[in-house]
């Protein structure tokens, strides 16, 4: 069990009483999608539906619910001016009071959820890798810290996984698809041999590697000559370019995690793009 799914399970055990309410239907802009749910108790919540008043009326009306003893209410609530929340879009709500088994099925959810959570790996536990760890263990996603170095992983106490490999291109290699790789090690020799590995998969999301124009041109000369002309168009490098020079680990860390999520987004929704239409060819 995970520390979000033992979160939770601590959640569900620890109230008595509890209002699940999700979002069975989104037209136009909403805050969150369809689907998404949120655990009202008495004094405490779990999960969002996106915040702002939307979120704050939904609360209102669950812990109205537990009061009254009401089992079951659905809401239909446009999201304008009129709830001080001008998304634009409508949006419906079912409230239900949880049984034990209701309980049992949304821990299942939220284990599925993270299971099927994108993987990035942090090659290299220096200052900046363990600067990301701390952004990415707040992020939806499984972040893995990968160093050959015992004490530098030491000094990282973010909530991720800590690997120490003496050969951690076997991470690359065994790595899910849509993964994220983040390359920063203390040796550019192994940047290039991590990097190469991971852009050879094929299959990674994004692939990013710490570093300068002249690197990058470095490691395509190099991947050339050692990798049978592997291309490496689809590299991420310098990582985290924007227009600030600020140097400070936190800093670089920061630009990084949000270019990284950005593509891990945007990969889940090509992927989900061409799922529907695979179901949609097959059902004609």
């Amino acid at each position: 069990m995970t520390a979000l799914s033992a979160q939770a399970a601590a959640f569900f055990d620890a109230e008595s009483a509890i209002i699940r309410v999700e979002l069975t239907a989104v037209r136009g802009s909403s805050p969150r999608e369809a689907g998404t749910e949120m655990f009202v108790a008495p004094t405490v919540l779990w999960g969002t539906i996106g915040g702002g008043r939307l979120e704050q009326i939904a609360i209102e009306r669950g812990r109205g619910m537990l009061e009254d003893n009401k089992l079951t209410e659905t809401m239909d609530v446009p999201l304008g001016p009129e709830i001080g929340q001008c998304c634009g879009g409508h949006v419906s709500l079912r409230l239900t009071r949880m049984h034990t088994q209701d309980r049992r099925e949304a821990l299942q959810r939220i284990r599925a959820e993270e299971n099927d959570q994108q993987h990035v790996y942090i090659m290299g536990a220096g200052h900046v890798g363990r600067a990301l760890a701390n952004v990415l263990q707040h992020a939806p996603v499984k972040c893995v810290l990968v160093d050959m170095r015992q004490e530098e992983l030491q000094k990282c106490d973010a909530a991720v996984e800590k690997r120490l490999r003496a050969l951690p291109e076997v991470d690359v290699f065994n790595a899910p698809p849509n993964s994220a790789f983040i390359v920063l090690t203390h040796d550019h020799g192994l940047d290039f041999l991590l990097t190469s590995a991971a852009l050879e998969l094929g299959h990674a999301a994004y692939v990013g590697m710490i570093g300068s124009d002249t690197k990058r041109a470095k490691l395509r000369s190099w991947c050339w000559t050692h990798c049978n002309g592997l291309t490496i168009d689809q590299l991420t490098c310098p990582i985290g370019a924007t227009a600030s020079r600020d140097k400070r680990p936190e800093i670089i860390a920061s630009f990084v995690a949000a270019e990284v999520l950005t593509a891990l987004t945007a990969d889940q929704q090509v992927s989900r793009s061409r799922e529907e239409a695979a179901l949609l060819e097959a059902a004609q």
